[in-house]
């Protein structure tokens, strides 16, 4: 059950009276977003903040999603009992509108819609029992914080013949190793450095959005640029190390989604 905080404000009427207004107060730590004005008289009943976090927004039609990842916000309102839900819809898409946002999602009267301008995607509900919320996301390059350690690699080796290294970054359709991915090259280093007779296959994947060939010529220079840290960098000898690229040929989950094409986009340790 929500709660909403009452605050009292008094007004002396005479030396001995004075007159009280119930009034109800947001929740704590809780403020509006500085792109959307609240519909006048609402109430803050709660929200969450994240600086990394994921929502999948409704566009097109209420089954199709664009799952956005990056920093999170989401506002949960109670609006004046004398309000409408239709003025509230209409006071809020038309600000939002008149705004310059482009609707993803517009389900009318029902009062669900996604919006979005640049990177900020927004999704608006207004229901009939006198509540609305917002959920907004700013899609950021978002960053791996947490890597396998050394161990956990060589136990990944042994076991199944090759591993996934969680934290070597790259940005979007480039082929150098981000300075993010320090800690997982780390890791790696120091696992063929304590093993000498250990060798390697670096492997690249991609997901399967592009052209194969695109993907292929991608993976293969991924792969070469993480040999070329480890030896030139971390000190590994080149004798451990051979660069592959697998492009979109070995997923290990289905790419119709993006939480799935997340993880075929990875780096990973084969055993020669």
């Amino acid at each position: 059950m929500k709660r909403i905080r009452i605050l009292l404000l008094c007004f002396p009427l005479t030396f001995a009276f004075q007159f009280c207004i119930a009034q109800a107060k947001d929740a704590p730590g809780c403020k509006d977003s500085p792109l959307i004005s609240r519909f006048p008289g609402s109430v803050i009943t709660a929200c969450k903040q994240m600086d990394d976090d994921a929502y999948d927004f409704s566009i097109k039609d209420a089954q199709t999603k664009k799952h956005v990842e990056g920093k999170f916000l989401h506002i949960d309102y109670t609006y004046p009992k004398t309000a409408s839900k239709a003025q509230v819809v209409r006071n809020m898409t038309t600000a939002l509108h008149t705004a310059g946002y482009t609707f993803d999602y517009d389900s009318g009267a029902y009062g669900d819609f996604t919006l979005h301008m640049g990177k900020l995607w927004i999704f608006l509900g207004i229901d009939s029992d006198n509540t609305y919320h917002e959920t907004f996301v700013t899609e950021t390059a978002l960053t791996q914080d947490v890597v396998a350690n050394a161990a956990a690699l060589s136990t990944g080796l042994s076991g199944s013949g090759h591993v996934v290294v969680n934290g070597i970054l790259f940005d979007t359709g480039k082929t150098d190793v981000k300075p993010e991915s320090g800690p997982a090259l780390e890791q790696v280093a120091k696992l063929l450095k304590s093993n000498p007779r250990l060798k390697v296959y670096v492997v690249g994947h991609t997901d399967n959005v592009g052209a194969l060939a695109a993907n292929m010529d991608l993976s293969k220079r991924r792969a070469a640029s993480v040999v070329q840290m480890l030896t030139t960098k971390y000190g590994v000898p080149a004798a451990q190390l051979d660069g592959i690229g697998d492009g979109p040929s070995a997923p290990v989950a289905s790419n119709d989604a993006e939480d799935g094409r997340a993880l075929n986009r990875r780096v990973e340790l084969v055993k020669q």
